[in-house]
């Protein structure tokens, strides 16, 4: 099993989350990557890419990740099984929280990504989101809001680790 984080962070937040995630998962990390310095190839090695990207403005993808979004909606995916954390901030943009997960997801589940690390909506407080899924139930991914809620990340990002590690029992490795 091959598994990377490949993140970004305009503000440092994603990388805390990022860094938290890597200590929780320990050996399971194979690969550690700021999203600037990995190629779709390196990606593509990996059985599992769990990605850290904030959404930005209203509802926007942060910029390092939509310059490359082209190259992600052209590349097959169908070895690969995607997790999404990060942040975003439900108060100020409650209509458009962590909507960087869903663009992403867009891009990757239609060349054939798998998805792991769904997280219930139950606990959040927001209007609407394009990370949304299971009839509205679940995040597409773990998403914090360090802006109003900081206290909640690390407990997030622990829990988060924890549903991971028990979902990769069920991933299918690449040969």
């Amino acid at each position: 099993m091959k598994l990377a984080i490949v993140w970004s962070t305009p503000t440092g937040n994603t990388e805390e989350a990022a860094e938290a995630l890597k200590a929780h998962l320990g050996d399971l990390v194979t690969s550690y990557l700021h999203v600037d310095d990995v190629t779709v190839e390196q990606m593509q090695s990996h059985d599992v890419v769990l990605v850290g990207v904030s959404t930005w403005d209203i509802g926007e993808l942060q910029a390092d990740f939509d310059v490359r979004l082209k190259e992600f909606a052209d590349a097959d995916w169908s070895c690969v099984t995607f997790g999404f954390f990060g942040g975003g901030d439900a108060v100020n943009y409650p209509d458009t929280f962590v909507d960087a997960f869903g663009i992403l997801w867009e891009a990757f589940s239609v060349k054939g990504a798998r998805l792991i690390g769904k997280v219930p909506v139950d606990d959040y407080d927001f209007e609407d989101s394009r990370a949304l899924c299971d009839d509205r139930k679940s995040f597409l991914g773990l998403p914090f809001d360090d802006d109003n809620e900081p206290e909640k990340t690390a407990g997030r990002v622990e829990a988060g680790a924890a549903q991971i590690r028990s979902e990769l029992a069920g991933v299918r490795v690449s040969a």
